[in-house]
């Protein structure tokens, strides 16, 4: 088997438990079962991962600190070569968690929503969130300056904003005002909304995703260099519309050496990033055998009709659904079914209004 030829960018989502209720959340986490494996099995399902030789791989959820051991889980794949990017929401890091994973991580990356706690705390959907991500980024910062004091090499460690509606306009207070509180900061990364999972509904896409010509204005040139002047010259700036995840044949082609894969927490293997359906699980298959199932969907003709009519970011949204629905199991049918209508007001309010303990 040639293992050039498989995936080289792994997403997995390690967990689906998470202490927040973000509006937009992609895995729906918080809200389903977190479908945890066992260590063992996590550690079966990392070593299935590492036969793909990839370049990197991106844990995520949920909140992947909730997982027990995960800092063992983050030491295989470093001992095997493979950069591990970690995203949190930095609600509960402890300081020892920080010290064992900072030697290993080739980045770890805070999601903060928002400029303000008013902001931010409404999109992820618990009062306490902002000060919590703060808190989680200036240890994050005294690591890294620690090391460096230790003539060690720093903790590369980010910002990740997800732009949506209510956000779009604190991307330069989010330069301004909270990226210079954490000197050893090294980079800001401004993304789009990307219309999958609770950000598919009709009703958020109605209210909270940015419309085209936010996109567009997002990822001009004029807009990068602008935000990237207001943040100190060691932290760099990225701004992007997500495209590539939308598996646009024409991207595809285009694009060669994009080779994802998306992994859910139970070791199940999704044909394509962001959309539902699965191909089978790492722990009982070849993982090279599902990765060509997933490669066929790629190609599969109802997802090439669903995708090459996408001219619109409302049009993304609906070839979400149609898919999601066409390949997700009767259980992903019966979620998708469940889903509330976003009403911009009052639900988030009251959550916002909820702080949670722990």
């Amino acid at each position: 088997m040639n293992v050039d030829a498989g995936p080289n960018v792994l997403i997995w989502d390690v967990t689906f438990a998470c202490p927040l209720r973000c509006s937009h959340c992609y895995t729906e986490s918080g809200r389903r079962r977190p479908q945890n494996l066992s260590h063992e099995e996590m550690l079966k399902v990392a070593d299935a991962l590492i036969t793909f030789r990839p370049i990197m791989i991106t844990l995520c959820g949920g909140e992947p600190l909730t997982v027990p051991r995960i800092v063992e889980v983050v030491e295989r794949f470093a001992a095997a070569g493979v950069r591990v990017f970690l995203y949190t929401s930095g609600w509960s890091l402890p300081e020892r968690t920080v010290r064992d994973l900072a030697a290993m991580v080739a980045k770890m990356v805070v999601s903060v929503d928002g400029a303000t706690a008013e902001v931010h705390d409404r999109i992820r959907g618990r009062a306490g969130s902002f000060d919590r991500a703060m808190a989680a980024l200036a240890l994050l910062d005294a690591e890294s300056a620690r090391r460096v004091a230790a003539g060690e090499s720093p903790l590369r460690y980010g910002i990740d904003n997800v732009v949506v509606r209510s956000n779009y306009h604190q991307l330069d207070e989010m330069c301004s005002s909270v990226v210079p509180r954490f000197p050893h900061l090294s980079e800001v990364a401004f993304g789009a909304v990307v219309p999958t999972g609770l950000a598919s509904r009709v009703s958020y896409g109605a209210h909270e995703m940015l419309t085209d010509e936010q996109v567009a204005a997002l990822v001009d040139e004029g807009t990068r260099q602008r935000l990237q002047q207001a943040v100190p010259a060691s932290v760099t700036v990225t701004t992007t519309d997500n495209f590539g995840v939308q598996m646009h044949p024409d991207y595809i082609a285009s694009h060669p050496d994009f080779r994802p894969l998306e992994i859910e927490p139970d070791g199940r293997v999704r044909a394509m990033p962001i959309y539902e359906g699965t191909v089978g699980s790492l722990l009982t298959e070849d993982p090279f055998v599902l990765w060509e199932r997933a490669r066929s969907r790629w190609h599969d003709p109802f997802v090439l009709e669903c995708l090459r009519a996408i001219r619109t970011r409302t049009d993304w949204a609906e070839a979400v659904r149609r898919i999601d629905y066409r390949f997700g199991s009767d259980e992903v049918r019966a979620r998708i079914d469940r889903r509330p209508v976003f009403d911009p007001d009052q639900p988030q309010r009251r959550l916002a209004l909820r702080p949670v303990r722990g």
